[in-house]
């Protein structure tokens, strides 16, 4: 990866790491478990443990943003509770009650960044964590974006975006900067819909 494109990243990262945490509340107002006791068909009964997030599933919209130079967009947000303080990622969000996940994409994408796709395209999905949620996450490839508006971010949201090849991106994730399950998996769906080399 170009020393510029790196040096343009970290400079990014370093205006969102975390400099303090302090717990507010012992029981969380956003993430909170049930437990059920569940009975299988051959007869055995387990218990499980689920997250479930502001009341719903946790569902999400993930998409992955390319430009008409065929350059990917990806974010950078805190994510408090990694190693960094900070998520190198792709624009994503929550679907909400009665969305459809392809209105949640192009929501989010234009939330986060600005941008907004001549073409979406769904990738498929995959369970966030099968063991202990049912959140379905949702990807989608986003082709010949335009910058159109703003950002219109969520109180309490900060993210800044930043573009670079998609080789750039895969390199990304093996410097250790993209660690997010979510930004990895949908990379790795989009390969057949990039240009390589680019």
């Amino acid at each position: 990866m170009r020393k510029e494109k790196i040096e343009e990243l970290e400079s990014i990262i370093d205006g969102f790491k975390t400099i303090s945490k302090v717990k507010l509340y012992r029981e969380a107002k956003f993430i909170k478990g049930e437990v059920y006791s569940c009975t299988l068909n051959n007869g055995k009964t387990i218990t499980r443990e689920k997250i479930v997030k502001n009341g719903k599933g946790g569902s999400a919209s993930i998409v992955l943003p390319v430009t008409k130079d065929n350059n990917v967009i990806l974010t950078v947000e805190p994510r408090v509770f990694s190693k960094r303080t900070v998520g190198i990622g792709i624009p994503a969000g929550y679907i909400e009650e009665g969305e459809d996940p392809y209105v949640a994409a192009l929501r989010e994408l234009e939330e986060e960044t600005g941008y907004v796709p001549n073409k979406l395209i769904s990738l498929g999905g995959f369970y966030q964590d099968m063991g202990c949620s049912s959140a379905y996450n949702e990807t989608f490839i986003a082709l010949d974006c335009e910058k159109k508006t703003n950002q219109h971010l969520d109180p309490g949201e900060y993210i800044k975006y930043f573009d670079c090849t998609y080789d750039e991106a895969l390199e990304l994730i093996d410097l250790g900067y993209i660690k997010g399950c979510n930004a990895i998996i949908t990379l790795g769906k989009a390969k057949k819909y990039m240009k390589r080399g680019n």
